[in-house]
């Protein structure tokens, strides 16, 4: 996924909604932060977004552009429309958002550091290998994300497994 599939993807959704800013919070936030990404980054085909301004309406994207839509089956990718509330951002994220202004649409991209504290808590292979990529390129500060996942909502034990994980790759990375 790059840029420019992006910026494709969101004209489409324009379209269909007549809304031209989303936030862009999953995986491919990433590419808020910079252009070229470590390729195990930005792997997804899901993009995972909402209207920045009526997340609500978000759903009604699904059926034109999410999965199993005619659009992911000529493109290959697709909007994944997501709440708000669903991620496990540390408190302030919205506030750190990144803008990136394609002309006719607007993309607001969670800041990465804030991505990886929701990933540490979920956990999931394809997290870790994206925080690896994302720590050994340096695009990941591992302080910043040491210092945020403390504000974040977490379930019962799911900030000490985030903690252990956090702990394995700055051992495994040499980080300090």
């Amino acid at each position: 996924m790059n840029r420019e599939q992006l910026h494709a993807l969101l004209g489409k959704a324009k379209a269909r909604i007549a809304h031209a800013e989303f936030v862009i919070v999953g995986s491919l936030a990433i590419l808020g932060a910079v252009k070229q990404p470590p390729n195990t980054m930005v792997t997804s085909i899901d993009v995972d977004a909402f209207l920045k301004n009526d997340p609500k309406r978000t759903g009604e994207l699904a059926e034109a552009l999410g999965q199993g839509s005619a659009f992911e089956d000529e493109f290959g990718y697709y909007l994944d429309p997501v709440s708000p509330n669903l991620p496990s951002f540390p408190e302030g994220w919205r506030g750190r958002l990144t803008l990136l202004d394609f002309g006719d649409v607007k993309a607001f991209f969670v800041d990465p550091n804030d991505v990886a504290v929701s990933k540490y808590i979920r956990g999931e292979d394809r997290d870790l290998r994206w925080l690896r990529a994302g720590l050994q390129a340096g695009l990941l500060d591992m302080t910043i994300i040491e210092h945020r996942i403390a504000s974040a909502p977490a379930l019962d034990g799911e900030l000490d497994a985030a903690r252990k994980r956090m702990a394995r790759h700055k051992k495994r990375l040499k980080l300090a």
